[in-house]
Protein backbone atom coordinates (compact mmCIF):
# COMPACT_ATOMS: atom_id res chain seq x y z
CA UNK A 1 0.00 0.00 0.00
CA UNK A 2 1.53 3.41 -0.65
CA UNK A 3 0.18 6.80 -0.27
CA UNK A 4 -0.12 10.39 -1.77
CA UNK A 5 -0.62 13.73 -0.47
CA UNK A 6 -3.55 15.33 -2.74
CA UNK A 7 -3.64 18.68 -0.65
CA UNK A 8 -6.62 18.88 1.88
CA UNK A 9 -8.63 16.18 0.48
CA UNK A 10 -5.64 14.04 0.91
CA UNK A 11 -3.56 11.67 1.97
CA UNK A 12 -4.80 8.82 -0.69
CA UNK A 13 -3.65 5.52 -0.19
CA UNK A 14 -4.06 2.66 -2.62
CA UNK A 15 -6.00 -0.05 -2.63
CA UNK A 16 -5.47 -3.75 -4.43
CA UNK A 17 -4.26 -2.27 -7.76
CA UNK A 18 -7.31 0.18 -7.71
CA UNK A 19 -7.44 4.02 -7.95
CA UNK A 20 -6.56 5.77 -4.66
CA UNK A 21 -8.60 6.13 -1.89
CA UNK A 22 -8.70 8.36 0.99
CA UNK A 23 -7.60 6.84 4.17
CA UNK A 24 -10.34 6.74 6.08
CA UNK A 25 -12.04 4.74 2.53
CA UNK A 26 -8.78 2.43 2.80
CA UNK A 27 -10.83 -0.62 5.34
CA UNK A 28 -14.31 -0.49 3.43
CA UNK A 29 -15.13 -3.88 2.39
CA UNK A 30 -14.60 -4.70 -1.43
CA UNK A 31 -17.54 -5.62 -2.95
CA UNK A 32 -17.71 -8.89 -5.06
CA UNK A 33 -20.42 -9.24 -7.59
CA UNK A 34 -21.79 -12.31 -6.12
CA UNK A 35 -21.15 -11.63 -2.24
CA UNK A 36 -23.49 -10.04 0.41
CA UNK A 37 -24.44 -7.00 0.40
CA UNK A 38 -26.45 -5.06 3.35
CA UNK A 39 -28.22 -1.91 3.43
CA UNK A 40 -26.73 1.33 4.92
CA UNK A 41 -23.54 -0.10 3.68
CA UNK A 42 -20.70 1.56 1.92
CA UNK A 43 -18.43 -0.36 -0.32
CA UNK A 44 -15.38 -0.18 -2.53
CA UNK A 45 -16.60 -1.30 -5.96
CA UNK A 46 -14.06 -3.93 -8.03
CA UNK A 47 -13.73 -0.89 -10.82
CA UNK A 48 -12.40 1.58 -8.03
CA UNK A 49 -15.93 3.32 -6.80
CA UNK A 50 -16.87 3.83 -3.83
CA UNK A 51 -21.02 2.72 -3.71
CA UNK A 52 -23.13 3.68 -0.74
CA UNK A 53 -26.64 2.43 -0.17
CA UNK A 54 -29.05 4.03 2.73
CA UNK A 55 -32.55 3.69 3.46
CA UNK A 56 -34.77 6.47 2.93
CA UNK A 57 -38.53 5.37 3.32
CA UNK A 58 -39.83 4.29 0.09
CA UNK A 59 -36.68 4.65 -1.54
CA UNK A 60 -33.00 3.16 -1.35
CA UNK A 61 -30.91 5.58 -2.25
CA UNK A 62 -28.21 3.92 -4.21
CA UNK A 63 -24.74 6.53 -4.64
CA UNK A 64 -21.90 5.53 -6.42
CA UNK A 65 -18.77 7.97 -7.11
CA UNK A 66 -15.57 7.55 -9.06
CA UNK A 67 -13.13 9.57 -8.18
CA UNK A 68 -9.56 9.37 -9.39
CA UNK A 69 -10.61 6.70 -11.67
CA UNK A 70 -11.32 8.68 -15.05
CA UNK A 71 -11.93 4.84 -16.57
CA UNK A 72 -15.43 4.66 -14.98
CA UNK A 73 -15.99 8.33 -16.82
CA UNK A 74 -16.10 7.80 -20.37
CA UNK A 75 -19.57 9.01 -22.76
CA UNK A 76 -20.31 5.38 -22.77
CA UNK A 77 -20.52 4.21 -19.48
CA UNK A 78 -21.96 7.55 -18.36
CA UNK A 79 -24.70 6.77 -21.13
CA UNK A 80 -25.05 3.26 -19.52
CA UNK A 81 -25.38 4.07 -16.08
CA UNK A 82 -28.09 6.56 -17.31
CA UNK A 83 -30.29 4.16 -18.82
CA UNK A 84 -29.39 2.17 -15.22
CA UNK A 85 -31.42 5.09 -13.85
CA UNK A 86 -34.10 5.16 -15.99
CA UNK A 87 -35.27 1.45 -15.21
CA UNK A 88 -35.08 2.56 -11.86
CA UNK A 89 -37.32 5.60 -12.93
CA UNK A 90 -39.34 3.46 -15.03
CA UNK A 91 -40.82 1.23 -11.49
CA UNK A 92 -41.22 4.66 -9.81
CA UNK A 93 -43.27 5.79 -12.31
CA UNK A 94 -45.45 2.62 -12.25
CA UNK A 95 -46.07 3.05 -9.00
CA UNK A 96 -46.71 6.58 -8.92
CA UNK A 97 -43.94 8.72 -7.72
CA UNK A 98 -41.78 10.71 -9.69
CA UNK A 99 -38.19 11.87 -9.48
CA UNK A 100 -35.32 11.88 -11.70
CA UNK A 101 -31.63 9.57 -11.71
CA UNK A 102 -29.15 12.27 -10.43
CA UNK A 103 -25.58 12.53 -12.02
CA UNK A 104 -23.01 15.39 -11.15
CA UNK A 105 -20.82 15.56 -14.31
CA UNK A 106 -21.04 11.45 -14.21
CA UNK A 107 -18.32 11.60 -10.83
CA UNK A 108 -20.81 10.90 -8.28
CA UNK A 109 -24.13 8.93 -8.96
CA UNK A 110 -27.19 8.39 -7.41
CA UNK A 111 -29.99 6.72 -8.13
CA UNK A 112 -33.20 5.89 -6.23
CA UNK A 113 -34.78 2.58 -6.18
CA UNK A 114 -38.37 1.98 -5.09
CA UNK A 115 -38.19 -0.87 -2.14
CA UNK A 116 -39.64 -3.39 -3.87
CA UNK A 117 -39.57 -3.24 -7.25
CA UNK A 118 -36.10 -3.93 -9.03
CA UNK A 119 -33.89 -6.35 -6.31
CA UNK A 120 -30.83 -4.18 -4.37
CA UNK A 121 -28.50 -7.35 -5.65
CA UNK A 122 -29.78 -7.06 -9.29
CA UNK A 123 -29.23 -3.30 -9.32
CA UNK A 124 -25.64 -3.64 -7.74
CA UNK A 125 -24.70 -6.30 -10.06
CA UNK A 126 -25.87 -4.26 -13.06
CA UNK A 127 -23.83 -0.95 -11.85
CA UNK A 128 -20.45 -3.26 -11.87
CA UNK A 129 -21.39 -4.64 -15.11
CA UNK A 130 -21.62 -1.42 -16.46
CA UNK A 131 -18.25 -0.74 -14.41
CA UNK A 132 -16.75 -4.00 -16.50
CA UNK A 133 -18.40 -2.37 -20.24
CA UNK A 134 -21.11 -4.93 -19.81
CA UNK A 135 -24.58 -3.08 -20.75
CA UNK A 136 -26.95 -6.47 -20.78
CA UNK A 137 -27.99 -6.41 -17.43
CA UNK A 138 -28.65 -2.73 -17.97
CA UNK A 139 -31.02 -3.54 -21.02
CA UNK A 140 -32.32 -6.51 -18.76
CA UNK A 141 -34.02 -4.30 -15.95
CA UNK A 142 -34.91 -1.33 -18.39
CA UNK A 143 -36.93 -3.86 -20.49
CA UNK A 144 -38.43 -5.11 -17.15
CA UNK A 145 -39.28 -1.25 -16.30
CA UNK A 146 -40.70 -0.97 -20.38
CA UNK A 147 -42.90 -3.38 -19.42
CA UNK A 148 -44.50 -1.80 -16.89
CA UNK A 149 -44.24 2.01 -17.14
CA UNK A 150 -44.48 2.12 -21.34
CA UNK A 151 -41.25 3.29 -23.27
CA UNK A 152 -38.58 5.60 -20.91
CA UNK A 153 -36.63 8.55 -22.92
CA UNK A 154 -32.97 7.17 -23.20
CA UNK A 155 -30.01 9.24 -23.16
CA UNK A 156 -28.62 8.02 -26.59
CA UNK A 157 -28.67 10.45 -29.05
CA UNK A 158 -31.58 10.54 -31.63
CA UNK A 159 -30.96 8.31 -34.63
CA UNK A 160 -29.44 9.66 -37.84
CA UNK A 161 -32.19 9.76 -40.87
CA UNK A 162 -31.91 6.49 -42.63
CA UNK A 163 -30.73 4.26 -39.84
CA UNK A 164 -33.33 2.04 -38.69
CA UNK A 165 -35.35 3.28 -35.51
CA UNK A 166 -36.78 -0.08 -34.11
CA UNK A 167 -35.86 -0.57 -30.62
CA UNK A 168 -35.48 3.54 -29.79
CA UNK A 169 -36.77 4.93 -26.56
CA UNK A 170 -37.63 8.04 -26.67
Amino acid sequence: MTSEDRGAAGPYIEYDNLPVLHAREKDLPLLHPYGTMEVDGRYVTPGGGRLTVRTDGKHLQITLDHLGCPAQLTPEKTALFERLGLAAEGHCLHAGCRHHAAAAGAVLRSFQLRTGSIDLTAFVRATLAIELGDERPVDMLLKDAEALAGPMRRADPPAEEGQEEAGQIR
